[in-house]
């Protein structure tokens, strides 16, 4: 494949959300995988190269109008990213989709402002072409902050809440 190409298939992975893209035509095969998500939970199997291309990693870099219009969806509480102190991270959204502070309509929120969390504890859903997908804290803290509205649909990268370590 060429760069042109491969280009251009990062810029689709990143205007629909794509974790992972196999793709094998007349010149070869070629993998791509977006850095800082976790793949699939079953691993890929190993990928012949053919004509000296190799299975490789790729991280593109978002562009000005993607970064743009991702500020633009952070939702009513304003397109600047959030400022967060040294004890506090950002969980941001792994994919594309819809959130969902609670599994039903008629449930109570996983978790409020204020609420302290472990780790591993569900913290929001994301709905993604009809599956929930639940995202949970990687550490243990408490919520200082929920950035997104209920059923608010929101992008890759996005930060959903701010959470304070410790």
């Amino acid at each position: 494949m060429e760069v042109r190409e491969l280009k251009t298939l990062l810029a689709l992975m990143q205007d629909f959300g794509l974790v992972e893209l196999e793709i094998e035509d007349k010149k070869g095969k070629v993998r791509l995988v977006r850095a800082g998500v976790a793949p699939s939970a079953a691993p890929a199997p190993p990928v012949a190269a053919s004509k000296d291309i190799a299975a490789r990693t790729f991280a593109p870099q978002a562009s000005r109008g993607a970064q743009k219009s991702a500020a633009a969806a952070n939702g009513a509480r304003g397109a600047e990213p959030p400022v967060i102190a040294e004890n506090q991270k950002l969980v941001a959204s792994p994919m594309v989709g819809t959130f969902y502070r609670a599994s039903s309509p008629d449930s109570n929120p996983f978790v409020e402002e204020g609420d302290s969390v472990r780790k591993g504890q569900t913290l929001c859903i994301i709905e993604a072409m009809k599956m929930m997908n639940e995202i949970d804290a990687d550490a243990g803290g408490r919520i200082v902050r929920i950035l997104c509205e209920n059923g608010q649909p929101i992008e890759y990268g996005q930060p959903l809440m701010i959470l304070e370590v410790g």
